[in-house]
């Protein structure tokens, strides 16, 4: 088995609420709220789950550019929880991220060999004088011409911008990169031919991918792994093939079925949940998806129910497996 790039262990995090004349904290927006994960170097793990279930709260823990309120987080065998600044700063260059949106994402000032040159210059991995030589490298790597080097970012497209977004988290030669709805803003044909760049980088440089998102179809392509999300906590964690084949815990079903099938003879059966999401501030006392789940007994309203392996490789967090732990 390979080595784990990254283990998460019971990660939390509260965005605090203040309010009153002297602004002291009244409530918390439990955005995270006891998540635990690994990726292996090299894998693809997948987070996925509707708006607001804390997806990118958690990938954004992970690198430490929020703090996180608890938990432990291991990058590279070492633990970063609590890591000043200072020694986080050497280990930077190894943990990159790109983000949803390709237009704000990228400075519109610097040209194209400044804002993939800029980190690795800084770090210490090429001289001034030989970075542009390898940025020239890491964008024919992503697919690009050398001749946009001295280019700025408003004359490229949407699935350009990308591709150089791709390119400057490769240029400081991360172990693991966070992509942050990295496809959601792109059209779908650009959509498949940077997951399959993405793809094609994971097999040549052999990083690891946290890949956020709520489209599953997108997920179940790129992934090994997969973690579903609701509420800030983790519902279910399995294999790519294993979850959309035998998916178990009833938010799960609901997501997969609303996903589109291509074949217009292929009839799937769509689950309607019912209620809204309940609020971060104040969720159930028991489990959190109680109040839409149509398989809810009176134990889910009152017991939290904890992630526990029920096949291999495949874990679920609800009452209706408790039996086969």
């Amino acid at each position: 088995m390979p080595a784990k790039i990254v283990e998460v262990h019971d990660l939390v995090k509260y965005f605090p609420i203040k309010g009153g004349v002297f602004q002291k904290t009244i409530a918390n927006v439990k955005a995270v709220d006891g998540v635990s994960f690994y990726i292996q170097r090299g894998e693809t793990f997948g987070l996925v789950g509707e708006s607001g279930c804390g997806k990118t709260t958690a990938g954004r823990c992970v690198l430490r550019l929020i703090e996180p309120t608890k938990g432990k987080i291991i990058f590279n065998g070492i633990e970063i929880t609590n890591m000043k600044e200072k020694e986080l700063r050497r280990l930077r260059p190894k943990m990159q991220i790109i983000f949803q949106d390709p237009y704000s994402s990228l400075n519109p000032r610097l040209t194209i060999k400044d804002i993939i040159g800029e980190a690795m210059v800084y770090h210490g991995i090429v001289s001034s004088k030989d970075s542009e030589k390898r940025v020239k490298e890491l964008l024919d790597m992503v697919g690009l011409s050398s001749e946009h080097i001295n280019r700025y970012p408003h004359e490229f497209s949407g699935g350009q911008r990308q591709r150089i977004c791709i390119a400057r988290a490769l240029s400081t030669e991360p172990d693991l990169i966070v992509c942050d709805e990295a496809v959601s803003a792109l059209d779908v044909s650009i959509q498949s031919q940077i997951l399959k760049l993405l793809e094609n980088l994971q097999q040549k440089l052999g990083v690891a991918y946290l890949f956020i998102s709520h489209a599953l179809n997108v997920v179940k392509y790129i992934s090994h792994r997969i973690g579903v999300m609701y509420l800030g906590k983790m519902v279910e964690a399995a294999e790519s093939e294993e979850l959309y084949s035998h998916p178990l815990h009833p938010y799960t079903k609901a997501l997969i079925s609303a996903v589109p099938v291509p074949d217009p003879k292929v009839k799937r059966q769509k689950i309607i949940l019912r209620g809204d999401v309940p609020s971060p501030i104040n969720p159930p006392a028991g489990c959190r998806f109680v109040s839409r789940c149509p398989y809810a007994m009176s134990i889910c309203k009152e017991t939290e129910p904890q992630l526990q392996e029920v096949a291999s490789m495949h874990s679920v967090a609800c009452h209706l497996y408790k039996e086969t732990s």
